[in-house]
């Protein structure tokens, strides 16, 4: 058999997975992308992406360090946020308090693909249009079968392609997938108040409303409910007012920007992330609850820790070398699963008293200045 052609195939062409193709590019290696629809990168102007991504500062920075950090116009910032209970529990904490400019920068998900499509086709990516049909790997390869035949060969499959992971399954990976009987509601709205560049966001008791500041009076809406069909169904301003009374009133009344849309919410934990010549990243290998907003910088920090310990030179499917990347990646994502399940299922329990312990609990970190700023580290990824 004759040496693979490329160092690393990417399959996916998303955030996770662009980032990761420009990445290794970036370090001199050989990579194909394979992505079935290129996005656009032009006319981005035109309307708002509901698709809308809370991004970790050491995110921004992986990003911009890869010349892929869009440019100012359409980011909103997070300066402060302020969680309330389903009574009168209530947190918040703000980006000065532990030394930082924000804690999160705001940005629509064909922005960030917009900046990274243009860095990849500027770089010396082999884009592959198309569908995997069938892989295969051996001790020495990995291989992927086209859609129309063709053949690519490499060191390593990366799989980027999403909680529904073709690659994954076609590798016999098993994943332990458990609904949580919700959907994630999403729309934007103009505000009749400044946001203040605030994040707000209300455990409701039947779910968790977040509303993440836009520029200028905007903000994008998640509101993970298992009344969602109730929500899509709303003309836009009832949903602006349905939006707004769910928010106190917070921002004024609302104007909708965007039609909603909803997506079905997921924990996936597969038995492993790595297999023979192949690793998982992004929504492929994990998927959290949306309450905290830390689903794509997971999968970010996949992509920044795959690459470093790729680097320039070696076999970048070298068996010791994935299992330095599943062992390196389980901490914090199992940390993050659990304290966002642990999240959900303390504010969904109806058991008497839960209700006043946890709103207490809530109201007690607030006032405890060394852990709150703690708890605000770790919302950002610090």
């Amino acid at each position: 058999m004759s040496e693979p052609v490329f160092d690393v195939i990417v399959v996916g062409g998303g955030l996770v997975g662009a980032s990761l193709a420009l990445a290794l590019s970036r370090q001199g290696r050989a990579v194909a992308l394979v992505e079935p629809r290129p996005p656009e990168t032009d006319g981005l102007e035109a309307g708002w992406d509901t698709r809308i991504y809370a991004v970790s500062p050491q995110n921004r920075d992986f990003l911009a360090g890869l010349g892929a950090w869009p440019d100012a116009r359409r980011i909103g910032r997070v300066a402060s946020m302020d969680v309330r209970g389903d009574r009168d529990g209530r947190l918040s904490f703000s980006a000065a308090e532990i030394g930082q400019v924000e804690l999160a920068a705001i940005a629509e998900n064909r922005w960030m693909l917009a900046a990274l499509w243009r860095a990849i086709r500027a770089s010396g990516i082999t884009v592959v249009e198309g569908r995997a049909q069938r892989f295969d790997t051996d001790p020495r390869a990995a291989r992927l079968t086209m859609d129309g035949g063709a053949v690519l060969s490499a060191s390593l499959l990366a799989g980027a392609d999403g909680a529904n992971s073709w690659l994954r399954r076609e590798a016999g990976i098993a994943a332990s997938v458990r609904p949580y009987g919700q959907s994630g509601v999403v729309a934007n709205f103009a505000c009749a108040l400044p946001h203040g560049d605030c994040a707000r966001q209300w455990f409701l008791g039947d779910g968790v409303l977040a509303w993440l500041p836009l520029p200028g009076n905007y903000f994008s809406m998640v509101w993970s409910t298992s009344d969602s069909e109730r929500l899509l169904a709303l003309d836009a301003a009832t949903l602006a007012e349905t939006v707004a009374r769910a928010g106190g009133g917070a921002l004024g009344a609302l104007t909708a920007i965007t039609p909603a849309a909803a997506f079905p919410l997921r924990l996936i934990r597969p038995d492993s992330v790595i297999g023979q010549r192949l690793a998982l990243l992004g929504d492929a290998a994990h998927t959290v609850h949306p309450l905290a907003g830390q689903g794509v910088n997971l999968g970010f920090q996949d992509a920044a820790r795959l690459a470093e310990l790729i680097g320039r030179q070696g076999d970048p499917g070298e068996w010791a070398l994935l299992r330095r990347y599943e062992r390196s990646r389980k901490e914090a994502v199992l940390t993050m699963q659990m304290t966002c399940d642990g999240l959900f299922r303390l504010f969904h329990q109806t058991a008497p008293g839960l209700a006043h312990l946890r709103n207490t609990g809530l109201s007690l970190v607030n006032h405890l200045g060394p852990l709150k700023r703690q708890l605000a580290r770790f919302a950002v990824g610090f």
